[in-house]
């Protein structure tokens, strides 16, 4: 099997490289503060990528091409939201091409590849597993021509500020397992559509896009036709979303690991191991980061200093004292205090 990149794969993957490293990693120390004040900078990054032509629901490449795009992206947190390839958009694009109705890509998608609205993606319960998607306690039931909603969901990535959400429940509970669940489209103005809370991640719930709340419906009535897909086609659909999404989100977790190695690279480079030590990549540094990492070890290259008489240095451990007693004593019996 062939596995090398086409030149057009090549060339994308160049091109996502420099404008991530040139106009996303800027970005990222702002990332501990606001959202809302973040949004600006990231608008100007948007509208960048699309004039370099890395605007993601634009390109039809398949998804092999994809997944190297996807791996240059994550080596920033902020490199899929700027392309407008970020989760869960980007798995709710694919969900509408697929099973959208006219009138609901022409009032959901449309705007949702445009970049101008948000959306979420609203299935985890906190009474069951999130493991087994068959196994849920949020209701729908069809009232009037409208769809009654009632559940509790948490862990709903991006909910805060997305204009809608896509809300898997339980429309027919008789059915078979797999055939329960439907999508629903929910707007999240909807009146009993209530965010909860942020939920905190490492002790920071935080605010917009990188968020994960907790969501109650409490009879959210949304029309008939907000029906995502035939009724009982849940499961089916979910699985088509996850399919490429964990393409996605495995592609963009090895950009990251690529991103952690580099910089432990340099952080290799630039700190020196001791006051004689000449700090260089080695060994599979050398090979991965060795360019980059070379400007940073020269800068690190110190003369060698000697102690001052009667000491040693702190890498030196067989000119102390304790050594010294090692040396002439020997270890100390098993069982001897520590002094």
């Amino acid at each position: 099997m062939d596995f090398s990149f086409s030149e057009r794969a090549q060339e994308l993957r160049a091109r996502a490289r420099e404008f991530v490293r040139r106009e996303v990693m800027p970005l990222e120390p702002r990332l501990s503060g606001s959202w809302k004040a973040l949004e600006p900078a990231l608008r100007e990054a948007r509208a960048r990528a699309r004039s370099l032509r890395l605007w993601v629901p634009d390109l039809e490449v398949p998804l092999e091409e994809f997944a190297v795009l996807s791996e240059e992206l994550g080596h920033s947190p902020l490199g899929h939201y700027c392309v407008n390839a970020q989760a869960p958009d980007i798995g709710n694009m694919e969900l509408l091409e697929l099973a959208g109705s006219k009138e609901q890509k022409e009032r959901w998608l449309r705007p949702l590849r445009a970049g101008e609205i948000r959306s979420c993606f609203s299935m985890t319960e906190p009474e069951h597993a999130g493991s087994n998607p068959t196994w849920m306690d949020t209701r729908a039931v069809l009232e009037g021509g409208q769809w009654v909603v009632d559940g509790h969901k948490w862990f709903t990535s991006a909910a805060d500020g997305a204009a809608f959400a896509v809300v898997m429940a339980v429309t027919d509970p008789d059915a078979p397992p797999h055939l329960r669940a439907s999508m629903i489209i929910v707007p999240c103005d909807t009146a009993g559509f209530e965010l909860v809370r942020n939920i905190p991640v490492m002790g920071h719930a935080g605010e917009g896009w990188p968020t994960h709340s907790e969501i109650r419906y409490t009879r959210c009535r949304v029309p008939e036709e907000s029906l995502l897909g035939g009724r009982g086609a849940g499961f089916a659909l979910a699985q088509e979303r996850l399919g490429p999404g964990r393409i996605h989100h495995c592609m963009r977790w090895i950009g990251i690991c690529e991103r952690a190695f580099e910089l432990m690279c340099q952080r290799a480079a630039e700190r020196p191991a001791a006051v004689s030590a000449e700090c260089a990549p080695r060994g599979p540094c050398r090979a991965r980061c060795g360019p980059c990492c070379q400007p940073a070890a020269a800068a690190a290259r110190t003369p060698a200093r000697r102690p001052p008489p009667g000491r040693s240095g702190s890498n030196a451990p067989w000119g102390t004292a304790a050594a010294t007693t090692l040396r002439r004593e020997g270890p100390a019996p098993a069982g001897t205090p520590r002094a």
